[in-house]
């Protein structure tokens, strides 16, 4: 992998980069926007944040985030945890995310599908929904064995470093795919530069293939292939067939005497973590296929 993906700030953010976009529109709420970005601030590595974190990440003063912060906690978006005097996500912004999910019955019926694949890669299978310049997981299914990366609905990942952003990417019109770039390039410039061959090359192989691999970039352990679910009428229903043919066979080899060989040193240095199919944990964690929407 070129570059470690650095944690996004949130001035990236979808509601920061509106709020900055929308300084002279008399039509725009300034305050509510603010208190979305606040809530954006909250993340998986940051799950429990003080006012003056807040304030830090989002840019805005901390007496706005004190006021913002205090009518979130009462409206129950926020929990206020008095002994470390932090916030946590309340349950009440789960709500916000039930109509959605509940308008994408594809989910129910992609379902016990993307589990039978799951199963057969011993990875997981997951469809994910195109937000600025992430992707957001909206279904996923897994084996029992996925390695260090486990995919949960909602959570982000990055468009340019992956598969799947790459799919979603490819199905778009030319001016939004590069208002996407300039996004992704102000956003992390060093990013951009270090993944933007990578990142044209999966467009590029998305229209003349209909799918896209990535090899390790994202994580050094994940291998994944993505395709756009629906482009227009068109399915990609013979993806796994047009794969059979393609490099993943020979990768899939290399990848897989990587595997042999960790498992031996696994297996000597640490033998109760072999499994009884003859492949260490370790080895198992190097398949991954995913599924994309835009």
């Amino acid at each position: 992998m070129a570059r470690t993906a650095s944690k996004p700030s949130l001035a990236s953010s979808s509601a920061a980069a509106v709020l900055a976009e929308s300084a002279d529109d008399a039509a725009f709420a300034t305050t509510l926007a603010k208190g979305l970005v606040v809530l954006e601030a909250f993340r998986a590595g940051a799950t429990q944040l003080g006012n003056m974190e807040l304030s830090t990440l989002t840019g805005i003063p901390r007496p706005t985030v004190a006021r913002l912060t205090h009518t979130l906690a009462e409206l129950g978006y926020l929990r206020y945890d008095a002994e470390r005097a932090k916030y946590r996500v309340g349950a009440r912004a789960l709500r916000m995310a039930h109509p959605l999910l509940a308008d994408m019955q594809f989910r129910q019926l992609a379902r016990p599908m993307m589990q039978e694949l799951a199963q057969s890669v011993r990875g997981t299978v997951s469809i994910g929904l195109l937000d600025a310049t992430s992707m957001i997981y909206v279904e996923t299914a897994r084996s029992g064995d996925v390695g260090p990366h486990v995919p949960d609905i909602g959570m982000p990942i990055p468009v340019v470093m992956t598969a799947m952003g790459r799919a979603a990417a490819a199905t778009l019109p030319a001016a939004d795919a590069a208002g996407l770039e300039r996004r992704i390039a102000a956003e992390d410039s060093e990013l951009w530069a270090a993944f933007e061959d990578k990142y044209r090359a999966g467009l590029a192989q998305c229209a003349s293939r209909g799918f896209c691999t990535c090899w390790g970039e994202y994580m050094a352990s994940i291998h994944a292939v993505a395709a756009p679910l629906f482009h227009a009428s068109e399915t990609r229903a013979d993806l796994l067939d047009q794969l059979r043919h393609s490099r993943l066979p020979a990768r899939a080899g290399a990848a897989g005497a990587r595997d042999r060989a960790a498992h031996r040193s696994a297996c000597r240095q640490h033998p109760h973590h072999c499994r009884t199919d003859g492949t260490s944990r370790a080895a198992s964690q190097n398949k991954k296929i995913i599924s994309a929407r835009e």
